[in-house]
This record gives C-alpha cells, sequence and structure tokens, in this order.
C-alpha cells in the first residue's frame, strides 16, 4: 500500500442538520450502570510504583479523568484513593476503550520532566491494533489531523489539508479472517490519530464507534448503550487499540513497560483465527 497518496480534499459542509457533542452533554440513563473501580481490581493493574511515578495498564472500560461519580469512577480517583495523595498527574491520557500502558507522575517535577520527554519526542509508545481488512506491509501515514465537519459527531477528527502534522507507522504482525493484527506506532500525538489514520487507510479499527462502519454509532452507543444491533456491526464492544509499550528510560525510568494483549482482543483473534504474535 502507498504511503506517498495525495491528502484528501477539505471535508464538505455537512449534511447533518445539526453536529453532536455526545460526551459528556447527553445526561446519563440512570438504569444504565456505572462502571467502578472495586479497590480489590486495582493492585492487579499496577506494573511499576515507585516515589516518583505508578505505570498502570489500564483495561478498556475505564476513564483516565475525574468524573462527577466519585473516585472510584475514574482511574484518577481510584489513585489517588489508593496511593493517599491528594494529586496525581497524567502524563498522558487513553481514550476509555483503549486499554494498555498508562503513566501518572506522583510529584510536579516528576510530571514535567516526563511531559517534555514527550513534548521531546524522547518516549516511545507502541500500540496493538485490530484492524478491518488486509494490511500486507509495513506502512507510515504522514497525514495531517483536523476536525471532521462532515459528521455527526462533534469529537471526531480527519485527514485534511489545513490540519495538525500527524504521523503514524503500522507494521502487520498477523491477519486472519479479513483482519489485521497489527502494531501502531505514532511520532506524534494527536487526537485519535491511531484511529483516524486507520480509517484513512481504508481499515479501521476493529469496534470503532467513531471511525467504523458509522460514526452514529457512537451517538446510539451513548443514547442506548450496547445493543444487539450494535454488536452486528462493530464485533466488539470497544475498539480494538491496546498501548502495549512505552519506554521512559532516557527520561530516567529503570525499564521498558509493556502490557500483553488483553483478554478480549486475543479471545477475537482466536475467533477469527489470527494468529497472535509474541511481543
Amino acid at each position: 500500500m502507498s504511503d506517498s497518496a495525495a491528502p484528501a480534499s477539505e471535508p464538505a459542509m455537512p449534511d447533518w442538520p445539526i453536529r453532536a457533542c455526545a460526551w459528556p452533554r447527553r445526561p446519563r440513563d440512570p438504569n444504565r450502570p456505572m462502571r467502578l473501580i472495586a479497590p480489590d481490581e486495582l493492585p492487579g493493574w499496577i506494573l511499576h510504583e515507585d516515589d516518583r511515578f505508578l505505570v498502570i495498564n489500564k483495561p478498556g472500560d475505564v476513564v483516565c479523568h475525574p468524573s462527577k461519580a466519585g473516585p472510584w469512577s475514574s482511574l484518577v480517583g481510584a489513585l489517588r484513593e489508593h496511593t493517599g495523595l491528594a494529586t496525581l498527574h497524567l502524563v498522558f491520557r487513553l481514550d476509555r476503550e483503549t486499554s494498555g500502558v498508562i503513566v501518572l507522575a506522583k510529584d510536579p517535577a516528576t510530571a514535567s520532566r516526563l511531559q517534555r520527554a514527550m513534548q521531546e519526542r524522547r518516549v516511545g509508545k507502541s500500540y496493538l491494533v485490530l484492524l478491518t481488512g488486509d494490511l500486507r506491509e509495513p506502512v507510515t501515514v504522514d497525514q495531517p489531523l483536523g476536525d471532521d465537519i462532515s459528521t455527526p459527531v462533534f469529537i471526531k477528527t480527519c485527514v485534511r489539508p489545513d490540519g495538525k502534522p500527524a504521523v503514524t507507522r503500522f507494521e502487520p504482525l498477523t491477519r486472519g479472517g479479513g483482519y489485521t493484527l497489527a502494531r501502531a506506532l505514532p511520532e506524534t500525538g494527536r487526537k485519535h490519530q491511531i484511529r483516524a489514520h486507520a480509517h484513512w487507510l481504508g481499515l479501521p479499527v476493529v469496534g470503532d464507534k467513531i471511525y467504523g462502519p458509522d460514526p452514529r454509532c457512537y451517538l446510539e452507543f451513548i443514547d442506548h448503550g450496547w445493543t444487539p444491533a450494535l454488536a452486528a456491526k462493530l464485533l466488539l464492544s470497544r475498539q480494538a487499540l491496546h498501548c502495549a509499550q512505552i519506554d521512559l528510560t532516557a527520561a530516567g525510568a529503570p525499564k521498558i513497560f509493556t502490557a500483553p494483549l488483553p483478554a478480549d482482543l486475543a479471545a477475537f483473534c482466536r475467533e477469527k483465527s489470527i494468529p497472535v504474535a509474541e511481543e
């Protein structure tokens, strides 16, 4: 697949009568249970802890930032309870439905050092992703990203010539059943970068409610939760994206932190006869 294609033209003006900011502005249905973190499950997520920072293997159904639903409704809130610290600093965040390695600093000095390393691209990040379709050779997508005004979902981004520079390298690992398990290596850190670039390639991330078969799946999910109709369209209840490795050694970390492919994505691979590569 060529990575030298010309950028797509600027999105046309939308046909939608209104664009929806679906989260968090829509009221939560009181009949739908909220995901709360149990205190006894949190220690099993900790990959590393010292007096400077925490490294967590986040599940794909947990939000990072604190919410109004109490400390155990978010990763940061739960970790504050776990550590007894009033403040923890997210060095970077993962979307709720993205699982994998995430780093939090315990003090401002460490947070500043790690965030500066991120800005200077001295931190290596590697993701595992399940793509819809066959990716047969590595490809680097060097395409700018900006707001997608052609969609009803306000937070959606897309390739557009006036966007901000964004670069992602996709490396196929194994394939089966019309799907590809790939490694994604982002060189920049734009919103939804891997998912938007996969969509641009024509290989959307399995289970992606925004960049998959129809962005209205996201709005349907916000309004009604996970339904049989969504299951038929998306196959997985969350986007198949996992942060598998973070290399912070250039910023003083003692080692490279890794998290294996989680059980839900491994089960999908078995179901579709996709060999799971050993990382």
